[in-house]
């Protein structure tokens, strides 16, 4: 317990200083490759114009998806961190440093976001409309400025729980390899867990279970944006934010994704969500928050303010629940 104290207070440590950069390999990137390949495998083969296709047999082949991609994420973690250990006791830390490290993404998810607001403030909305695209599933051609903006700030707010919160929650709790198995399970649900033609039964259990792992996960996230709220200064009401929270945060066809995106609206004092484009087709959401005044750019950098305060937050609880446990 001792060891995983330090390691999980110096990767988070390193997330804010370092984030993820580009030329460094990346452990989500090599289960993403895996979850591509066992959907090209089991489902895109099967996918032709003239071939029927089988919705129980495509399910089943989905949570076989989630089997193996799950299976393969824990034995490698977990050999590579418990081989650290028994080599030595502070090579296991470093190792479980670096795993803590990038399983968090505060840093560059603000780092994602900012790219935005840069653009945006320089009156660039293609290049805006591409920043965005790259950190959100919509189609982004044509949103205005103020739909860019909105989709930073949302994206922002809801990977405030899943890029931060939950991962820090679930690594807190058992450790890097935890911590990696809800990665995956929330990588499966960003790359097959649509409710398209396509993905509608392949995809279901990693959706359903993406639902799960996060249904505690983010109500803690709310709850600790909300303090983040009252302690951020004038910019932000954590008043509001808690209305907001309590009336709209069950308006998203996920039970989760509206949780911390209903206190952002709140404590910014915006409205945010409404109906928005996937794969050409748009889909009609409910908005979430209040129009008290206009979307603006520099609200990208707010919504970053309150990630920032959140995850330090989160941060503080789980060393002194980890700290307690071990002093008992």
């Amino acid at each position: 317990m001792k060891y995983h104290i330090i390691a999980f207070f110096l990767g988070f440590l390193l997330d804010l200083i370092l984030g993820d950069p580009y030329f460094l390999p990346h452990p989500i990137r090599a289960i993403g490759h895996l979850i591509a390949k066992l959907q090209k495998c089991f489902l895109d083969s099967g996918c032709g114009e003239n071939q029927k296709r089988d919705p129980k047999k495509e399910f089943r082949r989905g949570v076989l998806t989630v089997i193996l991609v799950l299976g393969c994420t824990g034995i490698v973690f977990a050999l590579i961190l418990t081989g650290a250990y028994w080599i030595h006791p502070w090579l296991g830390v470093l190792i479980e440093t670096i795993m803590t490290y990038q399983i968090l993404a505060t840093k560059c998810l603000k780092t994602e976001s900012m790219k935005v607001h840069a653009c945006l403030k320089n009156q660039n909305l293609e290049a805006a409309r591409k920043a965005v695209s790259m950190i959100v599933g919509r189609d982004t051609s044509c949103l205005s400025e103020e739909g860019v903006a909105k989709a930073a700030i949302e994206t922002v707010a809801e990977n405030t729980s899943d890029g931060v919160i939950a991962p820090m929650l679930y690594t807190a709790l058992g450790g890097p390899v935890l911590g990696f198995l809800y990665k995956a399970v929330n990588t499966m649900d960003s790359m097959i867990g649509y409710k398209n033609d396509k993905f509608l039964y392949f995809g279901r259990a990693a959706a359903k279970l993406d639902d799960v792992v996060n249904f505690i996960p983010a109500r803690i996230a709310a709850y600790l944006m909300i303090a983040a709220s009252f302690l951020g200064g004038k910019s932000f009401s954590g008043k509001y934010a808690y209305a907001i929270y309590r009336r709209d945060r069950r308006k998203h066809a996920s039970p989760n994704s509206a949780q911390t995106e209903s206190v952002c609206a709140g404590a910014l004092g915006l409205q945010l969500a409404g109906d928005a484009s996937y794969f050409g087709k748009i889909v009609k959401k409910p908005y979430i928050g209040d129009c008290r005044r206009k979307v603006s750019f520099e609200d990208i950098r707010l919504a970053n303010r309150l990630l920032y305060g959140t995850a330090w937050l989160g941060e503080i609880l789980c060393l002194a629940l980890m700290v307690l446990i071990y002093l008992l």
